[in-house]
């Protein structure tokens, strides 16, 4: 695969310098200063390592997040455990380092936004089995997965925020249950804006890496994405294909069944398989999941009322 000029592809879909179309109501967080410099030091090739670390070491928060996030990442059993911020930065890089503090940081800020629509810790269970399954199927495609994993988690970071702020709208959606468009098509129907464009605007204007505004942006793709000669083995393509997922607002009303057939058209790719794996890591990294119905679970009945309506 041709390498792909990140920043290029980006200019192409978020300008520099433009503003997404939200509501001026809407606030959105103010990034630590920790991550502010920690990103903007971050882009000199010759910066100093033990400057970033000490920067990250200055943020208590967020440096217990990332050594969290560093040691839920590892694979393989003889992998001994990250204790320090320098360790960390030294084991998965500067740019590794960059996303787990970005995802750490904007899981506060969901954790924050009240939302009267949204479940905080139902929400963050599916994104973290979202953020697993893009990582494996990023691993099929032999693309980034921290980048994947990352962007599997955020994709949906301004829902809780949107949501609380045009509730009525986006419960409109919900409880549709005749609902054949996504939530992205619903959204550019009534506001004229959707929350990937959005999301993807606002992290530019974090400085958020161009690989990284474009999986937000190219998100609710699905299997589109696929048929894009350069993006159909990158992250973008895994981040995609996780919006595939079920979710509490029932973003894609008909994503299992596409998953479904993404497992028979695709050799490599085996969607029970993979769901088990993720169900594994999954109850292995998840703080409070005693509510949670796992994908897997999902998936079975999913099939077992296709194959009942199919001997009727």
């Amino acid at each position: 695969m041709p390498s792909i000029d990140w920043e290029k592809l980006r200019k192409t879909i978020v300008a520099d310098g433009t503003e997404a179309a939200l509501p001026p109501s809407i606030k959105l967080p103010v990034l630590p200063s920790a991550l502010t410099e920690f990103r903007n030091l971050a882009a000199d090739p010759d910066v100093d390592t033990n400057r970033l670390s000490q920067i990250v070491a200055s943020d208590a928060g967020l440096s217990a997040e990332l050594l969290k996030n560093v040691n839920s990442c590892k694979t393989g059993s003889g992998r001994a455990r990250v204790t320090s911020v320098k360790q960390a930065l030294l084991t998965v890089g500067i740019k590794g380092t960059l996303l787990h503090l970005t995802a750490s940081v904007l899981k506060e800020s969901m954790k924050s936004s009240s939302s009267k629509l949204i479940n905080f810790q139902n929400f963050w269970n599916m994104n973290l089995e979202r953020s697993l399954f893009a990582k494996e199927i990023a691993r099929l495609l032999g693309a980034d997965m921290d980048l994947a994993y990352t962007a599997g988690m955020l994709q949906d970071f301004l829902l809780p925020m949107i949501t609380n702020q045009l509730v009525n709208d986006y419960l409109e959606f919900a409880n549709d249950q005749n609902q054949t468009s996504n939530l992205t098509m619903f959204e550019q129907e009534r506001f004229g804006w959707n929350h990937a464009q959005a999301s993807a605007h606002i992290m530019l204007s974090w400085m958020f890496p161009d690989e990284l505004v474009c999986c937000i942006y190219f998100h609710h793709y699905g299997l589109d994405i696929l048929k894009d000669d350069k993006l159909r083995k990158t992250s973008v393509a895994a981040t995609a294909i996780s919006s595939l997922m079920r979710d509490a607002l029932r973003q894609e009303p008909q994503g299992i069944e596409k998953l479904m057939h993404l497992d028979e058209s695709w050799d490599e790719f085996d969607l029970f398989e993979t769901a088990k794996k993720v169900d594994v890591e999954f109850q292995a990294l998840s703080e409070n999941a005693s509510n949670h119905i796992p994908f897997i679970r999902v998936l079975e009945s999913t099939k077992k009322r296709m194959d009942e309506r199919i001997v009727v």
